[in-house]
């Protein structure tokens, strides 16, 4: 069996700190629920709309996220493919977008165009800065833009 020793800048055999495993992991799970914690409040700084969905019954349902006008129509984006409200949105595209400034009815179009895309993702990017970058690290995955068009 060797045996390795480790020595400070002065020579000097370095001390070595016994670290449990519960304690590492203690500190890894503080940690992520730090990021966690940290990575909401962020998310909560800027507006935070709701978007009323309605499933094949007619029931409401409403999902918080974040919403980015260009040119005065209002976009959300699907973070993941495959949640709830998108899908319901693409099954029924009546939709009802609620800010502070009010309820708004809306039709939704989900959007494939690349040009649109970016367009979208740069409104999203100088409204809510680097945590939306971050957001796109953490959650968002191969995001679909939504156009909500105001019905009157």
């Amino acid at each position: 069996m060797q045996q390795f020793a480790a020595f400070n800048a002065r020579g000097e055999r370095a001390k070595v700190v016994r670290v449990s495993i519960r304690r590492l992991a203690l500190i890894a799970l503080s940690a992520l629920f730090l990021l966690a914690l940290g990575t909401y409040i962020a998310g909560e700084q800027t507006e935070v709309a709701r978007l009323r969905t309605f499933d094949a019954a007619g029931a409401p349902h409403e999902t918080r996220m974040w919403v980015a006008d260009i040119d005065g129509t209002p976009y959300v984006r699907i973070g993941r493919v495959g949640r709830g409200w998108g899908e319901q949105l693409k099954a029924n595209p009546n939709v009802e977008l609620i800010r502070e400034s009010g309820t708004f009815p809306c039709t939704a179009s989900v959007l494939s165009d690349e040009t649109v895309h970016a367009a979208v993702d740069d409104a999203f990017a100088i409204k809510y800065g680097w945590v939306d970058w971050w957001y796109g690290v953490v959650l968002r995955r191969d995001a679909v833009p939504v156009r909500l068009d105001l019905r009157p």
